[in-house]
């Protein structure tokens, strides 16, 4: 998949090099995290296969491009938008709708836990009948259809996580309540690629597909890690625990991270490693992230790494620069909730007003305010591609994953070292709804463990706490995401049926599914935004909207 590149003078397409591969998979050989992967053979898309989304017209006239001469493909070239063709392109298009679909194959037979696809060229932009921004074929709506169709699986969760919008899978999916569709995307109030209206937050699905889709638009550049993490919390967890995917498939491009010329975001290569643990106890652990975009070498091989390392289980870095969301993001997060709150039991009791944000500092004023002001003095914003970040930090994976200290009679579970202890037991309160529980997590929990940043995770579990061992595992597994991993779990001796299953969560086993989530208690959702809104003076991820700053 590397075979293919430019073959004339084109601004806008000359980022898209083989090079973004190479460097990618030279990233994992060099760190030794390709070693621990098993290799998925590749084979070509089929027809049947690329046809699941594409029509046969525009497949037939893919097919006739390795005939053409260089006058020929720039001017096929020139029917379709930001992309470009060369002779090898079709041959590499069909390895990369492949690749991925062998990936679903493993993951769905249980050959692998999960996996990344590294293919090129991307898919997420490529319509129905055009290829757009340097996408040939669409991998992920490929997927998404042919997991459907072939393992009968009735939900599939496509988290897109790259700067553009992939207006593909949209369009894909915007009338089909069976695909969940989420995109985060650069679009400062439609000035950036594709310029669609179709991307803003109140693009929400059609017929039965309403509420199905799920645009988060950033209205401004510079977002960082505190801004994704709010979007994840806030709107894309709640909300994909609610649809309870049976598989979650990720457009892993990393445009999205700081350095990057497209998308000229702060985000460090390190929120990948928690976006995607962050997902991991979806969909039973059933995770297929699919490269798109990256065009800054050194953030894309950094990002991949980051997300390859938190599949195979290590723990996640500490979180860094949690500052807090800014008003854009807040702005985009308001608006998206309000859009899909009567979608969705887990925002309906929230709180959300379904007004538009009327702050005196809307970025919308601000936006036109800053393209005035560089219209007059001809100001040129500093290139993305200055910017400078440290390495990310050192990731190991501990000799000893999980030590269990149990009591006589008590079996130790496989893969966990047992220790004798006398310690005496800790009790919790009682816990209930596993709807008002997750949303609790999600929505609060998570954000304040996030921003407080701590160094142990202390988790306790007593006999009468009410709580499920499924929403007990997702609990364990969540949190996993902080200090390092480092987590301390206190069980009564009467919670011995329970050992097994923590210590499976413990060891990086996904939680078993909660199932579709009903609406939580009304009187929980009350007492939780009550905490929600006595905390976000103090906790910034805890805020939702711009009139919640202080």
């Amino acid at each position: 998949m590397t075979k293919y590149k430019l073959l004339w003078v084109d601004p806008v397409c000359k980022i898209e090099v083989p090079e973004r591969l190479t460097v990618s998979h030279e990233a994992l050989v060099k760190t030794g995290l390709a070693d621990r992967c098993i290799a998925v053979p590749v084979r070509e898309a089929t027809d049947a296969d690329i046809l699941l989304v594409h029509s046969e017209e525009y497949l037939e006239a893919v097919k006739t491009t390795p005939y053409m001469t260089l006058e020929e493909l720039m001017e096929f070239t020139l029917q379709h938008g930001d992309v470009y063709f060369h002779p090898n392109i079709y041959h590499c298009a069909k390895l990369a709708a492949g690749a991925t679909l062998q990936l679903v194959d493993s993951v769905m037979t249980g050959k692998v836990r999960n996996g990344m696809a590294l293919v090129r060229p991307p898919g997420h932009h490529s319509m129905r009948s055009a290829a757009n921004g340097f996408c040939v074929f669409n991998n992920v709506a490929i997927a998404a259809r042919y997991a459907k169709q072939k393992y009968g699986i009735k939900r599939v969760l496509i988290v897109d996580w790259d700067v553009h919008h992939g207006q593909g899978v949209q369009y894909c999916f915007e009338d089909d309540p069976s695909v969940l569709y989420f995109s985060w995307h650069r679009y400062e109030h439609q000035k950036f690629w594709p310029q669609l209206r179709d991307s803003d937050y109140d693009s929400v699905g059609k017929e039965k597909g309403a509420g199905f889709n799920i645009n988060v638009p950033w209205n401004k550049v510079g977002m960082k890690n505190s801004d994704y993490l709010s979007v994840f919390c806030h709107v894309l967890l709640p909300i994909a625990y609610e649809f309870s995917p049976d598989l979650v498939l990720v457009c892993a491009g990393f445009d999205s991270a700081i350095g990057d010329p497209e998308g000229e975001m702060r985000a460090s290569p390190d929120i990948f490693a928690h976006l995607t643990h962050l997902l991991m106890n979806l969909a039973g652990g059933k995770l297929c992230a699919v490269l798109e975009g990256g065009y800054n070498l050194t953030s894309l091989h950094q990002s991949v790494c980051q997300t390859v390392q938190t599949l195979l289980g290590d723990p996640a870095p500490r979180p860094a620069n949690l500052d807090g969301p800014c008003t854009s993001a807040l702005e985009s997060l308001h608006c998206v909730r309000a859009a899909h709150k009567q979608y969705w039991s887990c925002l309906k009791h929230a709180g959300i007003t379904p007004e538009l944000p009327t702050s005196d500092v809307s970025t919308k004023c601000i936006k036109l305010a800053e393209e005035e002001e560089k219209q007059k003095t001809g100001e040129v914003e500093k290139s993305a591609e200055e910017e400078t970040w440290p390495e990310p930090p050192k990731r190991l994976a501990p000799p000893v994953s999980t030590a269990l200290v149990l009591p006589e009679g008590v079996a130790c579970p496989d893969g966990c070292k047992r220790f004798s202890s006398s310690e005496d037991p800790v009790i919790v309160n009682k816990l209930s709804d596993v709807s008002g529980f997750t949303q609790a997590v999600l929505g609060l929990l998570l954000p304040l463990g996030y921003e407080y940043d701590p160094s142990l995770v202390l988790l306790v579990r007593a006999p009468g706490s009410g709580l499920s061992d499924g929403a007990w595992q997702q609990l364990t597994g969540l949190l996993q995401g902080l200090a390092q991993g480092h987590t301390l779990v206190l069980m009564q001796e009467g919670e011995k049926a329970c050992v097994g299953p923590t210590a499976s969560s413990l060891l990086g086993v996904a939680a078993p599914p909660l199932g579709k989530l009903h609406a939580p208690l009304p009187e929980d959702v009350e007492a939780l935004e009550r905490l929600r809104l006595g905390l976000q003076a103090d906790w910034k991820l805890l805020r939702t909207t711009v009139s919640q700053t202080f």
